[in-house]
């Protein structure tokens, strides 16, 4: 790779820009596309490969954009996994994920009640003790000191500018922060841009002057203007008061890591995902291997029998997922295991199109060996064949709702991602074991699962999605949909999702995917089911034969595809 632009971006007049230019099914672009949760992140990202700059540049730039204009889930605050393939083939992939603090332990949420254990997982969701060390900042350091062409300044400062002069939120935005005022006023007692005495509504301005102070600092000392010095210091004042354990230790101590990708094969595909502490990649070459060997393709879309197959594939790679996956730095996960071609076949040979097994008779698999809902993704391809497939998160909406004082982030809840109790459900219903306790300085198991595909040696597709326990399968249908149902990137994204995840045995469907009939059919089998009225975001990319890229971004969110 040869890149030698070092010159200053291009003025960002976008403090309250809302772009209305969409990626339809038909757009062809030809030199580089960003698709993210944000039009003001998507354009600053499309600027930076516009002016020279490669897929890691943009991808830097949009992450920290998105802590700006998309605080719900865009952050500073918590962490991510990148997933990369280069022009020459080569892949990679990095864990910028959160850690346990030092002074964590592994009974922490579990209070004595009168001789009665008792989970308080309030503490694991909201608060202060709800944080994990942050991963983010230096994550973004790691792909820059490796990967870049830009000078970190000008990766930085459209966000800087955007948080000092603010932006117009959108309308979904607006319910997001009505819906988290009174959470937000629990854990907050200083003044914090998210609040104000009257409702939000579509079109205010958010602005955001201590965030862009601490961007400053991050622009000025790359690394050290976070983990170090005045934003250290504010947010260790922070955890002090209020009941936190994150120390200057745990910061000074961080690192993210630069991890082997979990590679599969479907039907001449190559994936290339993201390995433990996220179960993602493991997860989707086993549902992809289950929809092979059981010949999914043959049923029709969204029908009774694809849908109750689907289902009983997810239910058992869920299974699995429980108690097999941790952080391999701290548990000998059985990778190859669980992936092997002999052990799927025989775990998924009992499944039948017409019957639906109740998950109290689903087990984890056994083999000879050892082995959010507010999270954001975003995918990108520049013009010399680099991509890039980053998911990150706080957790849950707002994090821990922790807005650290003087310093204007949201720090995360992901402490409830470590299994609290082992068996006891997280925020997304998900449990696990003894693999996923906590332990200082350990990784929380993750659904994240930032996604490239190859075809024929070629780059085909880049994938990911938020969702918290359903970001594997949403992005498991989303393959499927163009793979096997030859569906063009757009119509994949926006295509009716539904998910099972094994405990609680229900199946989840969006709203408007199942027919009255349909519904009842699968309801006598014995599927429970509930209606969500979303199932993931999707930021996807899709490389034609011709060569053009395919944005597909998803609808559900103000999600945007932009090209050149």
């Amino acid at each position: 790779m040869q890149y030698n632009f070092k010159k200053s971006l291009f003025p960002l007049l976008i403090s309250s820009l809302l772009i209305s230019f969409s990626c339809n099914n038909h757009s062809k672009f030809y030199k580089g596309m960003v698709s993210s949760a944000h039009p003001i992140a998507s354009k600053i990202g499309l600027d930076v490969l516009q002016n020279g700059g490669n897929a890691f540049d943009a991808a830097i730039a949009v992450h920290f954009a998105l802590s700006v204009v998309y605080p719900n889930a865009g952050n500073i605050g918590g962490g991510g996994f990148m997933v990369y393939r280069l022009n020459n083939g080569d892949i990679g992939t990095l864990d910028f994920r959160e850690k346990a603090p030092e002074k964590s332990f592994r009974d922490m949420y579990i209070d004595n009640v009168e001789g009665e254990l008792k989970v308080d997982d309030k503490r694991s969701k909201i608060g202060h003790l709800a944080s994990g060390v942050p991963g983010s900042v230096d994550g973004m350091v790691k792909i820059y000191e490796k990967f870049s062409s830009v000078e970190w300044k000008n990766l930085l400062e459209p966000s800087i500018k955007v948080a000092k002069e603010g932006f117009r939120v959108t309308e979904k935005q607006a319910i997001g922060l009505n819906n988290v005022k009174e959470s937000l006023l629990s854990v907050n007692d200083h003044s914090i841009p998210f609040i104000k005495d009257e409702q939000w509504k579509k079109g205010d301005i958010l602005i955001q002057k201590n965030l862009a102070k601490t961007l400053e600092e991050i622009k000025k000392s790359k690394r050290d203007g976070f983990y170090k010095g005045t934003v250290a210091y504010q947010l260790i004042k922070e955890m002090n008061s209020g009941g936190g354990i994150i120390t200057q230790s745990d910061l000074d101590n961080y690192s993210s890591l630069w991890r082997d990708p979990i590679i599969g094969l479907f039907k001449n595909h190559k994936i290339i995902s993201m390995g433990p502490p996220s179960s993602g990649g493991i997860a989707l070459v086993q549902l992809l291997h289950g929809a092979e060997q059981l010949e999914t393709k043959n049923y029709d879309h969204n029908s009774f029998e694809y849908i109750n197959t689907i289902a009983e594939i997810e239910s058992r790679v869920y299974a699995d997922r429980a108690s097999h996956l941790g952080d391999p730095d701290f548990f000998n996960v059985p990778q190859k295991s669980l992936t092997n071609q002999n052990y799927l076949s025989k775990r998924f040979s009992k499944i039948k199109s017409n019957i639906k097994t109740l998950s109290v008779d689903v087990k984890e698999g056994s083999f000879n060996g050892i082995e959010s809902d507010e999270t954001t993704h975003f995918s990108i391809v520049d013009k010399y064949g680099n991509a890039v497939s980053i998911t990150t998160t706080i957790n849950g909406g707002y994090g821990s709702k922790v807005v650290v004082e003087g310093a204007g982030f949201l720090l995360n809840n992901e402490m409830d991602d470590f299994s609290v109790k082992p068996g006891y459900p997280n925020m997304f219903g998900l449990v696990g074991g003894e693999a996923n306790s906590i332990e200082p300085n350990k990784r929380m198991l993750s659904s994240m699962t930032p996604t490239i595909i190859e075809k024929n040696d070629k780059l085909f597709m880049v994938v990911g999605t938020p969702g918290g326990s359903t970001i594997i399968t949403s992005v498991f249908q989303t393959i499927l949909n163009v793979i096997d149902y030859n569906m063009d990137m757009q119509e994949a994204v926006d295509s009716k999702k539904f998910h099972h995840q094994w405990l609680p045995d229900v199946l989840i469907v969006e709203e408007n995917t199942l027919s009255d009939k349909l519904s009842n059919d699968l309801t006598q089998i014995g599927h429970k089911i509930v209606k969500r009225k979303t199932l993931g975001r999707m930021d996807c990319i899709l490389v034609r034969e011709d060569g053009s890229l395919e944005g597909g971004a998803d609808k559900r969110g103000d999600n945007i595809a932009l090209g050149y």
